[in-house]
């Protein structure tokens, strides 16, 4: 009775020590985390580089990365639950905002803090002005997404209206954009790397300007999860934070030719040499944000750029829908240099 006691005893203990230990911090096991972004792009190599050189593992996540294509898409993979962080423009979060939302969407850590996109041309313009665009057919972004909001920004920098002195085409889906200019459509086209470059290699294009010289600092795309999501697992999202911290961090430290050879599984078509000058084309232009936390003034920007462009029904602080705590944290725990 004694032996048949204690091994009951024993088979409970057993049973009961794995559920026990997975609600405890620290036991070895993964905390899955389902990250949709918002396209695949050079332009979120920090992204990259974290999950290949195993800076979220070592904070103890499983992330899980799927593209969702287009930020109306990414923002209702976030909002019904299929993800639990969007990377995206910030201003999706503020289009949720100002749609009234009871479980607003905040964001916590930015990747890139400048436009992405080129202004890619058929011919060589050496010695461009802006100027030249007026009356050209322009192959633009989505209405209402980042890349054309800064895009329209700098235009009318240039005293350049893209309802009048243009004709502005923007009823092709993001992805396709690439393609249809390739066949054809548009004289100019604004594209991410590192297509600007693989076209620039097949002839097909050329590089001749930079929206995210010519429209200032922005938290551009952004880490980002609803408010319900990071009360219930702050801890995930300081962790996750962390990662993505130290990955700004190599890519900052590390050359363009390392960086490419890191990301270069997630870029399988593309050779090399094209990640490797798409890497050192946003480096050069300071598109890689160096910290994850969220400027004020660059979030201002970035109502200015909504305000020029029509989309901003009121202007939001910064405080209301970005949380830079994570942040502040993530930069004080970081080794020194």
């Amino acid at each position: 009775m004694w032996n048949k006691r204690h091994a009951l005893s024993w088979i409970a203990l057993i049973l009961f020590l794995p559920a026990f230990l997975g609600g405890c911090g620290g036991d070895g096991q993964s905390h899955k985390v389902k990250v949709g972004e918002v396209t695949r792009s050079v332009f979120y190599a920090p992204q990259y580089v974290a999950l290949e050189k195993g800076f979220f593992e070592e904070e103890g996540l499983d992330v899980e990365l799927q593209t969702t294509a287009g930020g109306d898409k990414t923002m209702t993979a976030l909002l019904s639950g299929a993800i639990d962080v969007a990377l995206v423009g910030a201003e999706t979060s503020i289009y949720v905002y100002q749609q009234g939302a009871e479980d607003p969407v905040i964001n916590f850590a930015q990747l890139t803090q400048t436009d992405g996109t080129f202004l890619v041309s058929r011919e060589q313009i050496d010695d461009f002005d802006w100027a030249q665009l007026r009356g050209a057919v322009f192959l633009g972004q989505r209405k209402g997404g980042m890349p054309q909001m800064a895009g329209e920004f700098t235009l009318h920098k240039y005293g350049i209206d893209p309802e009048y002195d243009l004709e502005l085409i923007q009823n092709i889906d993001f992805a396709n954009i690439a393609a249809a200019y390739a066949s054809g459509t548009g004289q100019f086209v604004q594209l991410f790397e590192p297509q600007a470059s693989i076209f620039e290699r097949e002839g097909k294009g050329h590089v001749i300007a930079s929206f995210g010289t010519e429209s200032g600092r922005l938290p551009y795309t952004v880490f980002m999860t609803k408010q319900s999501y990071m009360n219930k697992n702050d801890e995930v999202v300081q962790k996750f934070t962390n990662a993505i911290h130290k990955a700004q961090s190599w890519v900052q430290e590390h050359s363009p030719a390392d960086t490419a050879s890191v990301i270069s599984p997630y870029f399988k078509d593309t050779d090399l040499d094209i990640l490797e000058s798409s890497v050192k084309r946003y480096l050069e232009q300071g598109s890689y944000a160096e910290s994850p936390e969220i400027a004020e003034e660059a979030w201002n920007n970035l109502l200015d750029v909504m305000e020029g462009a029509g989309e901003l029904k009121e202007r939001v602080s910064v405080d209301k829908l970005a949380d830079n705590k994570y942040a502040k944290s993530a930069i004080k725990s970081a080794p020194s240099p």
